[in-house]
């Protein structure tokens, strides 16, 4: 089977899961057989959860969108406000409720302070934790970009702060959260 050609380009905050010589430029990227947006963004270390539009050729498609040799794709991460498009995420969640990885317990206790609902397990595995957030229509909090790539994960957002006593507040917290 012969191979196919697309070309990517990720915008803003999606660069950071990229290798540094792909960040903010167009790669190339080949495959074989039949695949979707959605696996070729993953597999170029994306995580799923993390984007908000994705444009082939100049028009929105959703992640089932099957890629084709010659196609140019563009991914966008959330925005704060856009005009009617062809969404990829799911609809918002009506109550911004959270499952934080084993590795943001500091993050757990604010928004547990704040009075978010905020699971936390400290014992949890990646599966338990995307089947459990999937059951109660929970929000994945956390620094692994694997965990956001399950199928079972449909909300999730990939923690960015680093620095201690980093902003906690809630506008910063669900700023991208609900499609707002």
């Amino acid at each position: 089977m012969a191979t196919k050609r697309v070309e990517f380009r990720f915008y803003a905050e999606l660069n950071d899961f990229l290798p540094r010589r792909h960040r903010f430029v167009t790669v190339e990227r080949r495959f074989d057989g039949d695949a979707s947006v959605k696996d070729l963004i993953e597999a170029a270390g994306v995580p799923y959860t993390e984007v908000d539009l994705v444009i082939v050729n100049g028009e929105s498609v959703d992640f089932r969108y099957r890629v084709r040799d010659g196609d140019r794709v563009a991914v966008y991460p959330v925005f704060e406000a856009l005009g009617p498009i062809a969404s990829v995420r799911p609809e918002p969640l009506r109550e911004p409720r959270f499952f934080v990885d084993v590795h943001l317990g500091r993050l757990a206790r604010h928004l547990r302070l704040l009075g978010f609902d905020t699971a936390y397990e400290r014992d949890c595995d990646d599966a338990h934790l995307a089947t459990t957030a999937a059951a109660e229509g929970r929000i994945v909090l956390t620094r692994d970009a694997g965990l956001l790539k399950r199928n079972m994960v449909t909300h999730g957002l990939f923690v960015r702060a680093h620095i201690a006593g980093a902003s906690t507040g809630r506008e910063p917290i669900t700023s991208g959260l609900a499609g707002s």
